[in-house]
C-alpha cells in the first residue's frame, strides 16, 4: 500500500469531461463516456492503494434525463455492461458496492442488476465504492424530508442527525474531498448535504485522462488544506 500521512477517509468525484474528451479526438461523445467508464476501475485501485475507506463518483445526475435521447440510453447501456464486466473484479477485490440515487426510473432489468452487485459485495470490508446513477442533492435532500413527514417525527424531535438518517446512505460518511474533473468549479447538484465542510479541488484534467498524477496532485493540495470546521 502506498504510504500517506493523511488519507481522506471519503473522496468523492464529479467525474466531468467525457464529452469534450471525445469531441477533440473528432469522436461521439458516447465514445467518450465508454472512455471515462474504462477509467473507474484503474482510478478505484489507486485509491484503494492510498488507504481511501469510501469513493462516490457521480456517473449520472437527476438532470440527465434532459440529454439526447439517444445519449441516455448509451449512459444507460454502459452501466449494465459495467456491472456485468466489474462486479466480480471489484467483488474478488472485496470492494462493497453502494448506489446513490433513484432505482424506480430505471428499467426493470438494469435495477435488478444494480441491487444484485449491492448484495453480492454487502458484506465486503475494502474500499466502499458508492455510485451515484440518477441522483441528486436536492432530490435526496426533498425525499429525506418526505420520509420524516410520512415517519410522523414531530418538528421538535427533528435535527441534523435525525435528517441524515433518512439520505440514501446514513451509514457513509460525509466527503472530506470532493474533486471535480473536466475544468469546471461546481458542484452540479452533488452531495449537497454531505459536501457542506468538504474541502473542493477542481482539475482542468478531463476524466478518460484522469490517472495516477492527477490523484497524487489532489491528494498533496489536500494535505496542505487546514480543516477547521468553523473553528479558529
Amino acid at each position: 500500500m502506498i504510504q500517506t500521512n493523511y488519507p481522506p477517509r471519503h473522496i468523492a468525484i464529479i467525474m466531468d469531461g467525457n464529452g469534450r474528451w471525445a469531441k477533440k479526438r473528432g469522436l461521439p461523445r458516447l465514445a467518450g463516456h465508454e472512455a471515462g467508464s474504462k477509467n473507474i476501475h484503474p482510478v478505484v485501485k489507486i485509491f484503494a492503494d492510498y488507504g481511501v475507506r469510501y469513493l462516490t463518483l457521480y456517473a449520472f445526475s437527476t438532470e440527465n434525463w434532459n440529454r439526447p435521447r439517444i445519449e441516455v440510453a448509451g449512459l444507460l447501456s454502459l452501466l449494465a455492461k459495467k456491472i456485468d464486466r466489474e462486479t466480480q473484479a471489484f467483488h474478488q477485490e472485496n470492494i462493497r458496492l453502494v448506489h446513490l440515487g433513484r432505482l424506480d426510473r430505471m428499467s426493470q432489468k438494469l435495477r435488478e442488476k444494480v441491487q444484485a452487485a449491492v448484495e453480492l459485495t454487502k458484506n465486503n470490508t475494502g474500499l466502499t465504492l458508492c455510485l451515484a446513477f440518477d441522483y441528486g442533492g436536492r432530490d435526496e435532500i426533498v425525499q429525506a424530508a418526505r420520509h420524516i413527514a410520512s415517519a410522523g417525527i414531530p418538528g421538535d424531535n427533528i435535527d441534523e442527525s435525525v435528517f441524515a438518517r433518512h439520505l440514501h446512505s446514513p451509514d457513509i460518511p460525509d466527503p472530506d474531498l470532493v474533486i471535480r474533473t473536466g475544468g469546471e468549479s461546481r458542484l452540479s447538484n452533488f452531495l449537497l448535504w454531505q459536501a457542506a465542510y468538504s474541502e473542493l479541488y477542481f482539475t482542468p484534467v478531463l476524466w478518460p485522462d484522469f490517472g495516477p498524477k492527477d490523484v497524487e496532485e489532489a491528494l498533496s493540495e489536500y494535505k496542505r488544506r487546514q480543516r477547521r470546521f468553523g473553528k479558529i
